[in-house]
């Protein structure tokens, strides 16, 4: 009996399996969203003030987009860290791999630092603005070391934030998350669990299940990644053009040139120095890179930040659950260390304030140790007045840059997302975990092995089962 002959022509066709790789769709759809912004300007003529059905539509479909990554992040935290806490049981140096990573998010901190002190001094971007171009205003929220310690202690088991304002008579209530908070809680959780033992069992394999059927939607989630993009990118060339820079085109150039410098210069370097494929490296945080860029959220990306860091880099899960979420709060080289530093520098030079030695050690210090003074706030903004009330400097200076906030905001996140990923990966492979040949294997489609046998690499045996 002869068994008949079928041809998957998904496999054999180079074009579609190009046309259909997660890469690619992305992409297409910058290029797509960034001519169909410029569409949407052309539609207006002139007026400002006007919006149009293009426009909107953009908007609400990177805006709806947005909010269904956030919407997956808060069950994915509480899962994975439990999850990865119950797992590190399992892991006879939990504690060396937990103080490693801090030292690791420190130590590229403190490069990426450096880097901005320097083209800040070299550039001078406050030297070359237009002080009747730009306007000063006062910050709408502030950062403190005083809230960053407060919010260590969480209010409730879920993190939950809810607050009240007047407007017209009418109560209006908005309920959100401090992540930081709800990272401690669920490690509490986790912590317990461990603790209690065996009785703990049933709850540790129902969370377990939970979170897969969790990363299951984060992947639906995900690979509509291209519609979402659209809409993203399409809505911040409509609303800000490139023309928004005016004055403050020195002080963008000088942060996209630090943030380049890290990303292609001081992570490669780190990856090398760690016997890790520097090509690989760039082809496997691409798919979080680009996402990070275009939802300018760190937390929204981090379900492809953790799915790169698993699959891609091989970074087993146990570890990865908790480094991914933790570097999502507290690991950001783009908006706690590169825009910061170059922003002081710039505010300083704008009001002519004269720095110091000691200015820079403090621009030093709170970028290494303040980032996570920012987790679960409004980021960058907050990191920025944090730094600014450090070294004495007019929290004016933040209104200066509210024009281009959302141009250098893409740039700082995608190169957030990059380091969280790395980190991981540089851990694991010092400390002998890392799967090597996952790291090493051909990526052709990216994230795009959702299939069976796909696994992300792990540290406890595998199951018998698929």
């Amino acid at each position: 009996m002869t068994t008949p002959h079928t041809t998957d022509t998904t496999d054999s066709s180079p074009l579609r399996r190009w046309a259909s790789s997660f890469g690619v769709q992305v992409s297409a759809a910058l290029i797509l969203g960034l001519a169909l912004g410029l569409i949407a300007r052309a539609m207006n003529s002139g007026d400002e003030g006007a919006d149009n059905w293009l426009g909107t539509t953009l908007s609400t479909i990177g805006s709806s987009y947005v909010t269904l990554l956030k919407t997956a992040v808060v069950p994915l935290v509480i899962t994975a860290i439990i999850a990865s806490v119950g797992n590190l049981r399992k892991v006879t140096n939990a504690a060396r791999l937990a103080v490693s990573t801090l030292l690791w998010f420190a130590f590229t901190a403190l490069i990426a630092v450096l880097i901005g002190i320097v083209l800040g001094l070299i550039v001078q971007p406050g030297n070359h603005v237009d002080a009747n171009a730009v306007e000063a205003a006062a910050p709408a929220s502030q950062g403190s070391w005083l809230a960053f310690l407060t919010g260590l202690v969480p209010e409730n088991i879920l993190g939950l934030e809810v607050s009240t304002e007047i407007d017209s008579g009418q109560a209006e209530s908005e309920v959100g998350f401090n992540i930081l908070q709800l990272i401690v809680a669920s490690g509490a959780v986790g912590i317990a669990a461990v603790k209690v033992g065996k009785p703990a069992e049933p709850f540790l394999a129902f969370v377990d299940s939970a979170l897969a059927v969790v990363q299951k939607l984060v992947w639906w989630i995900v690979r509509i990644a291209p519609i979402g993009t659209l809409g993203l990118i399409g809505n911040a060339v409509y609303s800000y053009g490139w023309s928004t820079m005016g004055s403050l085109a020195w002080f963008v150039a000088a942060v996209y040139v630090g943030l380049a410098l890290v990303f292609a210069v001081e992570y490669p370097v780190l990856a090398r120095l760690n016997g890790l494929s520097v090509k690989q490296y760039f082809n496997g945080v691409w798919p979080a890179f680009q996402l990070g860029f275009v939802s300018r959220s760190s937390m929204g990306t981090m379900p492809v930040t953790q799915r790169v860091a698993e699959r891609n880099f091989g970074v087993p899960r146990s570890y990865a659950s908790f480094a991914v979420p933790f570097g999502a709060t507290s690991k950001m080289d783009g908006c706690a260390a590169i825009y910061p530093s170059i922003a002081a520098i710039f505010v300083a030079q704008f009001f002519g304030v004269e720095l110091n030695l000691l200015h820079y050690v403090l621009i030093v210090f709170v970028a290494v140790i303040g980032s996570a003074a920012t987790a679960g706030t409004t980021g960058a903004t907050v990191m920025l007045t944090l730094t600014l009330s450090t070294l004495g400097l007019p929290l004016e200076g933040v209104g200066l840059l509210l024009a281009i906030e959302p141009i250098v905001d893409m740039g700082r996140t995608a190169v957030n997302v990059a380091g969280q990923a790395l980190v991981p990966a540089i851990v694991a492979k010092r400390h002998g975990i890392l799967d090597q040949e996952a790291y090493d294997a051909p990526r052709s489609n990216y994230l795009d092995d959702d299939r069976p046998g796909a696994e992300p690499a792990r540290v406890e045996p595998e199951p018998a089962h698929g």
